[in-house]
This record gives C-alpha cells, sequence and structure tokens, in this order.
C-alpha cells in the first residue's frame, strides 16, 4: 500500500510539473519515441544514478523504554529515597521505607503478599531463584514451594542486609521487575508518608528509546520496523527502527491528542545513547521508501505526452538537436523522479522547463 502511495505522489508531482512544461510537450500525433525535435530547449540536466529517498525528520528526545510507576505496597515514611538517574540491578535497594530497604528482585510477577514456610506459587519459585544468583542458595531445591530450605536462605540473605532475620519476606520488602531497571525520577522524596496508591519512583528499561511525535497524517511511518537515522544531541548518529506507539506525556493537552508519539529503539543497543543529554533535542530522519541504484532526472525534467498513448517522456539533447524519449516515471523524492526505459543511459543530458 505505501509503494502504491508513493506512485500516485509521483504522478501528481509529474502532472503539476508537465503543466508548466508545455514547451516541452511535442506539437502532435502519438509523440512517438522516434520522433525527431528540432527545439533545442533553453536549459538541460544530466540523468544520473542515483538513491532516492522519501524521509521526514522531526525533532525527538533521548529516553528509556517501558515507563512504569513503582508503587509502595504498604504504608510508611520514606527513609532514603530513590535516587533518580541510578540503574538498580538484581539485590540492589530501590528506596527504604521506615528505615529498611526495599529490594529489587527480578521476576515478572509482582510481590502480592508474604511469603512464608507454607506458601506455594510463583512468586515464590521467583524468589528462590532471585536468592540462588545472589548466592544464597546452598541447600535450597529452587521450586514454587516456601519451606525450612528456604526460610535458611531468606535469613542469611536477610543478615547481609542488616536485617533482622525473620526468614519471612514481607509484603513491600521487595519488588519484582523484569530485569535491571533505570530510575527516571523519584516519585517521593525524603519524609514523604507514603501508601499501596503512592508511586515512589518511575522506572524504565536500561535500553535507551527516542521518542518523537508525527503529526496524524504522517501515519504511515509509525508502522513498527520503519527505518530511521537519530541524530543525537552529541551529533552522534546512530540507526533504528520503529517499536511502536506510546502515550504522550502531556495527554491531556489538546495538540497532543492530534499528534502520534513514536518510540525508536536504537539498533547500538544500552551503549548507544550513553552518556547523552536527555533534555535535549534529537533529530530523527524517518525513512518511508527508498530507490537504490536508480536513473533519476528532475521533476520538471518529465514531459506530458499528448495522444492516444499519452504517458511521459524526457526531452533528450544530443549535439545540437534533440528528440523525445518515451519513459516510465517512478519514486520521486527532493525534487527528482526515477524514470527508466530502453532509451535512457545514465550522462544523457535532458531539457528541463524554464523557471
Amino acid at each position: 500500500m505505501r509503494r502504491r502511495t508513493g506512485i500516485l505522489a509521483a504522478a501528481a508531482v509529474v502532472a503539476a510539473a508537465a503543466a508548466g512544461a508545455g514547451a516541452l510537450s511535442l506539437g502532435g500525433g502519438d509523440a512517438d519515441a522516434s520522433n525527431e525535435n528540432g527545439d533545442v530547449p533553453p536549459a538541460t540536466a544530466a540523468v544520473v544514478r542515483t538513491d532516492l529517498v522519501q524521509a521526514k525528520t522531526v525533532d525527538g528526545k533521548v529516553d528509556f523504554a517501558r515507563r512504569r510507576a513503582v508503587k509502595s505496597a504498604v504504608e510508611g515514611t520514606v527513609t532514603v529515597a530513590a535516587r533518580q538517574g541510578a540503574t538498580v540491578t538484581r539485590g540492589q535497594a530501590l528506596y527504604e521505607l521506615d528505615d529498611k530497604p526495599v529490594t529489587l528482585l527480578y521476576g515478572p510477577v509482582p510481590a502480592f503478599r508474604e511469603m512464608k514456610v507454607g506458601a506455594r506459587g510463583t512468586d515464590v519459585l521467583q524468589l528462590e531463584r532471585n536468592l540462588a544468583a545472589l548466592g544464597y542458595g546452598a541447600g535450597l531445591y529452587v521450586d514454587p514451594r516456601y519451606d525450612k530450605a528456604t526460610e535458611a536462605a531468606v535469613k542469611r540473605w536477610q543478615k547481609s542486609l542488616n536485617r533482622v532475620p525473620t526468614g519471612r519476606v514481607g509484603k513491600g520488602d521487595v519488588v519484582f521487575q523484569p530485569d535491571r531497571i533505570k530510575v527516571v525520577s523519584a516519585d517521593a522524596a525524603l519524609a514523604d508518608a507514603v501508601g499501596p496508591d503512592t508511586s515512589v519512583l518511575t522506572a524504565a528499561s536500561t535500553k535507551p528509546v527516542v521518542r518523537a511525535e508525527l503529526d496524524q497524517g504522517d501515519a504511515p511511518l509509525t508502522a513498527k520496523g520503519t527505518k530511521v537515522e537519530v541524530t543525537l544531541p552529541s551529533g552522534k548518529k546512530e540507526r533504528g527502527r520503529v517499536s511502536g506507539t506510546v502515550n504522550p506525556e502531556n495527554a491531556d493537552d489538546e495538540g497532543a491528542r492530534d499528534a502520534i508519539t513514536v518510540e525508536v529503539t536504537l539498533d547500538g543497543g544500552r551503549s548507544a545513547a550513553s552518556g547523552e543529554d536527555t533534555k535535549a533535542s534529537a533529530s530523527v530522519r524517518f525513512v518511508s521508501e527508498s530507490r537504490e541504484n536508480v536513473l533519476a532526472v528532475p521533476v520538471e525534467a518529465i514531459v506530458a505526452l499528448r495522444g492516444a498513448h499519452g504517458g511521459y517522456g524526457l526531452q533528450v539533447v544530443e549535439g545540437g538537436t534533440a528528440r523525445m524519449v518515451r519513459v516510465e516515471t517512478g519514486m520521486t523524492a527532493d525534487s527528482r523522479i526515477e524514470v527508466s526505459g530502453p532509451d535512457i543511459k545514465e550522462g544523457m543530458k535532458v531539457g528541463v522547463a524554464g523557471q
């Protein structure tokens, strides 16, 4: 469908150019490709072999994927706030509540209850996997059962955190996330009272992305997999692809609702945007269509052929004479149009419409 749209757009551009190039149209008949025309045009351009790219460039911002709020599971007072910008990995404290660390562990299932001897479930399995990964798995058989071996492992872990070794993991003691996280913002400050509905911090993946806004008319560019080239605030260029669309941060703003916010994943991975200023603008170039190694001429060189067969042609200039050659047209980009035909070769001189 995108290719068809490009062809229709090309036809519109060609028609407009041809309307201003009446002097180049043949005077009558079918305008056969072998027709001779003694009138040499006042200006010429060369047929070139090049790459054509249809693209749009907009501003963007470096960010991190999968933003989400991390809320406190219990009531308490923040005694150590989350560190904005920090990368937190398994076993490290996200923040402290009532002078106790709230620890990050890995897993897709949230910590929804107190875990103790007799408990069974996926949350217990996640806990045991994390205990083993952190080096507290001696004598522990990793399964969904919270038994005495689990209790002993939890006590060893709690002692390493300078906590009372109860052997139980209370609701609110840990936060499960799929992987390491980036603290995008600390939403609760030191001494803030928080509860189950209070966001303590906003977390995100450590994988950098670039977010950019496109108009509703640019919807085809938002398709997953669309190639982009990003110029980061430092001037470094990175390639990437559209990974999807996200809700704009200022969704209540009427102008934001008229735009589409896309998220671009950088091909370079986690290191691609290392050290980049997340408050400065990046430049995002979206490529909707491209044609490589094709023959092209200025759009103004295209002539609308009259007669029963119609179509388009080029006025080829050789020596002191000009002749009309029928061509097939393709994609347009940057005021050039793709042309093809058995009589067209790179380097030929063709007439262009007068200014």
